[in-house]
C-alpha cells in the first residue's frame, strides 16, 4: 500500500464506518460542503471497518477517499484513519448523521491557527436532540467522564463525544494502543499526559436521520471504558 505524503493537505475529515450505507453519503456530502465553503485544501477519508454492506461504494460515489481496516473496532478504525490521512489538521466524526459536518468552524479554526493541539466536542453544552441518546447512555457518559476527570486530572466534560479534532503533529506524538470504544478515552488521557492544550466546544448531538440499530452496547462498552480508566494504562 502506498503511504500518502503527510501534511500534503490542510484538512482530513476522518469518518470511521461500519455498516452505515444509509447515512455515510449524507455525512460525506455535508463535510464536502464545509470544505468547499471555506476553500480548504482537504479530503474526506472514510475508514471502512470491514462493513458487510455497500458503505464503501457509497462513500466513494459521494467523493470520499476510502481505506479499509479489516480488524474491527472503533480504535482500530481511527488509528488507521490517522495513519492513512494526509491533512495537517484532523477532524474525526461518526458518519451516522448524529453530528453536523457542515458547521465545523469551531473545531477547525483553532487547530488551523495552532491555538491548541486538540479540540473536543461537548454534547452536554451543545444539546442533545430528542431521541439522540438514550437516558442510560446520557448518565453513563456523565459518570464515566467524571471518573476520567478524577483519574487523569483533566477538566474534559464529554470524554466520549464522537466529534473531535487534533493536529497531526500532536497525534503522531501519542502512542495509541486500544482497539475498541475505549479509544475515545485513551486519546484524551494521553493528550492530557502530554500537556496538550485541549479546547472544548459545544456540539449538538442530533437524532440519526435513518432508522438504525445502535452499535453501542451500554454494559460492555461502559465496562471497557471503566476498565481503561481504572487501569490508567498510559
Amino acid at each position: 500500500m502506498q503511504i500518502p505524503e503527510k501534511e500534503s493537505l490542510e484538512l482530513s475529515i476522518i469518518m470511521p464506518c461500519l455498516n452505515e450505507e444509509n447515512t455515510v453519503g449524507l455525512c460525506v456530502d455535508e463535510a464536502g460542503e464545509f470544505i468547499r465553503k471555506y476553500c480548504i485544501h482537504g479530503e474526506i477519508l472514510v475508514v471502512d471497518n470491514a462493513s458487510a454492506d455497500a458503505s464503501a461504494e457509497i462513500a466513494r460515489k459521494h467523493g470520499a477517499r476510502v481505506i479499509t481496516e479489516e480488524k474491527r473496532g472503533y480504535g482500530n478504525a481511527i488509528r488507521a484513519g490517522i495513519a492513512g490521512s494526509k491533512g495537517r489538521v484532523l477532524i474525526i466524526g461518526d458518519c451516522d448523521t448524529t453530528y453536523d459536518f457542515l458547521h465545523l468552524e469551531e473545531i477547525y479554526q483553532p487547530l488551523a491557527e495552532e491555538k491548541c493541539q486538540m479540540v473536543m466536542g461537548n454534547r452536554y453544552a451543545g444539546g442533545i436532540e430528542a431521541g439522540g441518546m438514550s437516558w442510560s447512555h446520557r448518565w453513563g457518559v456523565r459518570f464515566l467522564s467524571l471518573c476520567a476527570r478524577m483519574r487523569f486530572h483533566m477538566e474534559v466534560y464529554d470524554f466520549h463525544c464522537g466529534l473531535r479534532g487534533i493536529l497531526r503533529s500532536a497525534a503522531e506524538q501519542l502512542e495509541f494502543r486500544t482497539e475498541g470504544m475505549e479509544f475515545a478515552t485513551e486519546m484524551i488521557a494521553k493528550a492530557g499526559k502530554s500537556n496538550f492544550c485541549i479546547l472544548q466546544v459545544p456540539v449538538v448531538l442530533r437524532k440519526c436521520k435513518q432508522e438504525r440499530k445502535s452499535k453501542l452496547r451500554t454494559i460492555r462498552d461502559g465496562l471497557r471504558h471503566l476498565g481503561y480508566i481504572l487501569r490508567g494504562d498510559l
